[in-house]
């Protein structure tokens, strides 16, 4: 309910401001000479961005294993706080055009992260030649009102650099593979189709990331029968995994491989459901 007034209480000082700029409002936004746009492309992340001049930074994030999203950086981060109205408006140069409304904002430390989903509005809207806009009443606890543009100049052909980034990217991010528990069922150490999907993509990535150097691969048992079996056990699976991933191209000198028996649970063995989280095999992962 206080969103819904919000929105209705300010988008009319937002169309105003955009149909015809008050003096009393403060305008960011990079002039048609100003306007360029910045590709950083890489199989971990593919950035777009632009600066926006007296003000800061407007990029677009993505991030391998992650969605999109969007992040609005001040050089001051006094100049944001509280919420924001985010409009796709139209350009000087479109008249008459009707201003599209995103939705609200906040500002968190003096920036604001916009949600994947709005960010892909902001995208469809640059695409069309419309200017993602941020505006809030106040600018540094003043009275003036603050708009924030980001300008479709230049974006077309730095965007199509960005969509051929996303086509490469990984399906994971190192935070997502560095640390990971394979589990067996009891007193087996053959590995299932979902253990085998899970380190086609940890051999992926390590064979992309250079900065990867080790691969730390530890079998466990749960505390069922003799500990020497046990122990046996955890070889087996430890062994299976480290097998796997050299079949998959990755060079055997760079994994250890361990294996401890029922030493060391994650969880006490007191339930069916605890032993079998502790009937696994952790794969971890060491950069330089």
């Amino acid at each position: 309910m206080i969103k819904h007034l919000f929105l209705r209480l300010l988008l009319p000082c937002v169309l105003l401001q955009s149909l015809s700029l008050s003096v009393a409002a403060v305008v960011f936004r990079a002039e048609i000479d100003q306007s360029r746009w910045d590709t950083e492309m890489s199989p971990f992340i593919c950035r777009l961005s632009q600066t926006i001049p007296r003000f800061g930074e407007a990029v677009f994030h993505h991030e391998a294993g992650e969605p999109l999203a969007f992040h609005l950086l001040p050089t001051h981060s006094q100049q944001l706080s509280g919420p924001l109205l985010l409009v796709a408006e139209a350009a000087p140069w479109q008249p008459g055009r009707a201003p599209q409304v995103i939705g609200e904002v906040r500002s968190q430390s003096g920036q604001v992260e916009v949600p994947s989903a709005q960010a892909i509005q902001m995208l469809a809207a640059l695409q069309k030649g419309l200017l993602p806009t941020f505006s809030a009443g106040r600018w540094f606890g003043t009275p003036e009102a603050l708009s924030i543009s980001i300008s479709s100049v230049n974006f077309q052909s730095a965007y199509e650099d960005y969509l051929a980034c996303v086509a490469q990217l990984l399906p994971v991010n190192y935070r997502q593979v560095a640390r990971t528990a394979v589990l067996f069922p009891s007193a087996e150490y053959r590995l299932s189709d979902a253990t085998r999907e899970r380190l086609d993509l940890i051999a992926l990535y390590v064979k992309t990331d250079e900065s990867v150097q080790q691969i730390f691969v530890d079998g466990h048992s749960d505390n069922v029968g003799r500990r020497l079996l046990n122990r046996d056990l955890s070889m087996r699976r430890a062994e299976e995994v480290t097998r796997y991933l050299v079949s998959l191209g990755i060079d055997e000198e760079m994994i250890v491989t361990r294996y401890h028996g029922d030493r060391y649970p994650v969880v006490p063995n007191n339930t069916a459901e605890n032993r079998t989280r502790n009937r696994r095999v952790t794969i971890r992962l060491e950069r330089e």
